[in-house]
């Protein structure tokens, strides 16, 4: 069963009860974690999202985590997360470059 709630293009909160939906959601965050040498207490999110902007692919797969100093860093595998296989990931060198910076957004 599939439950989303839909927010304009991009729906969020996009719920599933498949089995192996949140076992393919951990092994993703594991991955990250050891790919990028993350300490216990650095948060990790992983989520599936689905986005009907012409061009995205149906189901994607959105991670971020956070450093010290409260760095952000983020990037998407444009797959759903249960078919995301550990070579998905970026390289460990380029954790620096995944890091989000809000200079300059004109969100907030």
């Amino acid at each position: 069963m599939l439950k989303t709630f839909k927010t304009g293009a991009l729906k969020i909160g996009t719920f599933t009860d498949r089995p192996g939906h949140v076992a393919a959601l951990d092994r993703v965050k594991a991955w990250t974690r050891a790919r990028f040498k993350l300490a216990e207490e650095d948060a990790v999110s992983v989520s599936q999202v689905t986005c009907a902007v012409p061009g995205c692919p149906p189901l994607e797969t959105v991670v971020a985590f956070w450093t010290a100093g409260d760095t952000r860093h983020h990037f998407k595998i444009f797959k759903p997360v249960a078919a995301v296989v550990e070579d998905d990931l970026p390289p460990s060198w380029m954790k620096d470059a995944l890091a989000a910076t809000m200079e300059g957004c004109e969100c907030c």
